[in-house]
């Protein structure tokens, strides 16, 4: 399988987040990168570095001014003066006004933040950058050729929403790549999310489509991030209807309840009638992740593939979350060399 991986990723190299009340070095950390490359490249999976797509696909599902304040944050955070990497303190909470974005950088931070565990640092608009022209050098492959494709996307995508980051997320890649099928002809495009996290963003920003069925198995928002989004009655909304499927699952629980979850989400994806299927592919998932609470062990990854090749769907794969470095590169290799076992059976 092809994997697209710009270096750009590597720019992004913050020392900040805040976790349990504490400022920890990120879990979202460069080393992913390095150790999902060398089992990638072991497994003889051929590694391209994607075009430059500009920003132009990011416009189509992210709003203009967010994109600009993206690009020119890291700059204002230092014209301003400030110390350290820029992390939001202040939102615009229920009691207060959101119609307004403030000229201080300090003000825009909490308008287009949703968490304050992700700041932002130097390199990270163009880590962004990379990570997105991954995701769409892989689509544009499988659209091309309608071979399987893998983006190792770093940062991760799917909890930035239409004008907001957090989660380690700024550009969805997700969106960027189901809108760049759609703008190629493509009639219905499926995301299917497996990251332990629910994807809100990729939820919020086709939630009233019906041309982009979102499906998304994850930790029950109740006790898990992102808290306010991601439960089994949000379904969509006007043409958006029925095109919005959320599998709320309570931590711990068992891969043989999660795999018949995976079943659900595939029979829908069906029964919608997609073209073409994109996997928010996050592997923590897996039983060891520092930051999740799933059961699954470095073998089910293999599953977990066969089962995407076995829907029949032009497939790419965009790397989400896993945090659990030492397995990292083994479970998401894993996942592509079941889907490619299966892919093959199949021909």
């Amino acid at each position: 399988m092809l994997t697209f991986f710009s270096e750009d990723s590597r720019l992004r190299q913050a020392r900040t987040e805040l976790h349990d009340g504490a400022l920890v070095r990120p879990f979202e950390c460069p080393e992913r990168i390095d150790l999902v490359l060398k089992h990638i490249r072991q497994a003889g999976f051929e590694v391209r570095n994607p075009d430059a797509y500009g920003l132009e696909p990011v416009r189509a599902v992210h709003d203009a001014g967010y994109v600009r304040f993206l690009e020119t944050c890291w700059q204002a955070w230092q014209v301003a003066g400030h110390q350290g990497e820029a992390i939001p303190n202040i939102w615009p909470a229920r009691s207060m006004r959101g119609d307004h974005i403030p000229r201080s950088i300090s003000g825009q931070l909490g308008y287009y933040a949703l968490a304050a565990e992700t700041s932002i640092s130097e390199g990270t608009f163009d880590a962004a950058m990379g990570s997105k022209d991954a995701a769409l050098g892989a689509i544009s492959h499988t659209l091309e050729t309608q071979e399987p494709s893998f983006a190792l996307c770093r940062p991760p995508g799917h909890h930035a929403a239409f004008d907001q980051f957090g989660g380690y997320c700024f550009f969805n890649n997700a969106a960027v790549a189901a809108q760049h099928a759609l703008n190629a002809g493509k009639r219905r495009v499926a995301v299917l999310d497996v990251d332990f996290h629910h994807g809100n963003g990729t939820q919020q920003i086709f939630y009233s489509r019906n041309d982009v069925l979102f499906a998304s198995l994850h930790g029950d928002p109740d006790v898990t991030f992102p808290y306010y989004l991601g439960y089994a009655d949000e379904t969509g909304m006007g043409e958006g209807e029925g095109f919005n499927l959320n599998y709320p699952m309570a931590p711990g629980t068992s891969v043989a309840e999660w795999m018949q979850r995976l079943e659900q989400a595939l029979a829908a994806i069906k029964t919608h009638e997609c073209e073409l299927l994109i996997v928010s592919l996050g592997v923590d998932i897996f039983e060891g992740d520092p930051i999740s609470a799933f059961t699954f062990k470095s073998e089910d990854f293999i599953a977990l593939g066969q089962r995407l090749a076995a829907a029949g769907l032009p497939t790419t794969l965009l790397m989400e979350g896993g945090y659990a470095v030492e397995e990292i590169g083994v479970n998401v290799v894993n996942v592509l060399q079941g889907f490619e076992r299966e892919n093959s059976q199949d021909r």
